[in-house]
């Protein structure tokens, strides 16, 4: 092991639990199993979510095996983490649809030929009666409310059900049952992580080579800047936006926020992010040019070096030269109010959002201020555009 393989892996990683283990693990020239669980609870990844992607394909280039293991079992208990609330339980069929999302979506970073896609299902669904209580006859309920979010609801008379206990338990048994030498996860999810160490030790007592090391990394804000990355916030920048729609995204993040997602998301050393960064705060660089940097880089990563080139020409057409980008998508609408149209088309959630909008002179229609919900558009094809984000032409018919 040379000392370029650490520095690599701890490269925008936030602990290691522990590190000694770690090199001790990867002084043994065989390729390592590292584990990382996604529970498929939506159908989208997002760039929080490659954060960790990221950090298994460094695994995977230095010769480790990477099993990407889907929590089809676990997610229909529902991982209480975070929440102050039980959280609403998902059908089987929506986590089966979730899970299928995922295969397209992971190898985008993954290497598909070194990665190993598991479902815990396969082992989970067969545990008898007994078999469950004598995995989770090893924990206590002491030791289970010591966890910060159990910790709160209980001081808080919030209902906790006895199945959020299994959750932690049973993502610590996935540990055994596939024998890794690393897990990965966020840092909120250290209490899980750690339950796998815990059950390693519980079914190989007094084999501390046998415990899997426990690598967190960061949680990434989302565009907000304040708010870890969520599609419920409406934060978040999607693994399947489109070149453009992620280049922008990501040009929209603030300057401080930039240096991070330069950390955990670029490829650049964390030497030469730091001469960026210094060049920047000494005026030798301009932020945004840093920034189209990123852009390029991260859309790169997903599309191509050509397509990441074009987003950010179309970025400069329309957010510095005020032009409007050639090729706009166009639909087709029948006649409705206007709010009516901009929830149809996906610019608002909602006809309320659409007047707010409206009455705060957002929109505009062939470069024109709206300034009233009255707007009558005839049959035609109008350009509208909503803030500095968001473009489209409809064709209005009266069909």
């Amino acid at each position: 092991m040379s000392d370029s393989q650490i520095d690599i892996i701890k490269k925008g990683v936030d602990e290691i639990i522990n590190e000694d283990g770690l090199i001790k693990k990867l002084k043994s020239s065989q390729p390592l199993i590292i584990k990382a669980g996604f529970d498929p609870t939506a159908p989208d990844l997002h760039l929080g979510h490659t954060v960790l992607l990221n950090k298994l394909r460094q695994f995977q280039d230095l010769g480790h095996t990477v099993i990407f293991l889907i929590g089809d079992f676990t997610a229909t208990i529902g991982d209480p983490t975070g929440k102050t609330e039980l959280r609403p339980i998902l059908s089987k069929k929506e986590v089966a649809q979730n899970a299928e999302t995922y295969n397209d979506q992971v190898f985008k970073v993954l290497d598909k030929d070194k990665t190993i896609i598991k479902f815990n299902s396969e082992w989970l669904s067969k545990l008898s009666a007994s078999e469950l209580i004598e995995i989770i006859g090893s924990y206590s309920v002491a030791r289970m409310l010591e966890r910060d979010d159990f910790k709160k609801r209980f001081k808080l008379n919030k209902n906790i059900s006895i199945k959020e206990f299994i959750y932690p338990i049973l993502q610590g048994y996935d540990s055994v049952i596939l024998n890794a030498d690393v897990e990965l996860g966020g840092t909120d999810q250290k209490f899980n992580l750690l339950m796998g160490r815990y059950f390693q030790s519980v079914y190989k007592p007094g084999n501390d080579d046998a415990k899997q090391v426990v690598i967190t990394v960061p949680l990434l804000e989302g565009l907000d800047g304040v708010k870890k990355m969520s599609k419920s916030l409406d934060n978040y920048i999607a693994i399947k936006d489109s070149p453009k729609d992620m280049f922008g995204k990501i040009m929209s993040i603030s300057d401080d926020l930039m240096w991070k997602y330069y950390d955990i998301l670029s490829s650049l050393s964390s030497q030469d992010i730091e001469i960026l960064k210094k060049d920047a705060e000494s005026n030798k660089l301009n932020p945004r040019d840093a920034k189209f940097d990123l852009g390029i880089e991260i859309v790169a990563k997903f599309y191509s070096k050509k397509e990441a080139e074009k987003a950010k020409l179309d970025f400069l057409q329309v957010f510095q030269l005020n032009k409007n980008p050639e090729d706009i998508d166009i639909i087709n609408v029948n006649s409705m109010p206007l709010p009516n149209l901009l929830k149809h088309i996906g610019f608002v959630a909602s006809t309320s959002e659409a007047r707010r909008l409206i009455s705060q002179k957002a929109l505009k229609i062939d470069d024109k201020i709206v300034n009233s919900i009255e707007v009558d558009l005839k049959e035609g094809v109008y350009l509208l555009k909503l803030g500095k984000k968001k473009f489209i032409k409809v064709n209005i018919t009266n069909d």
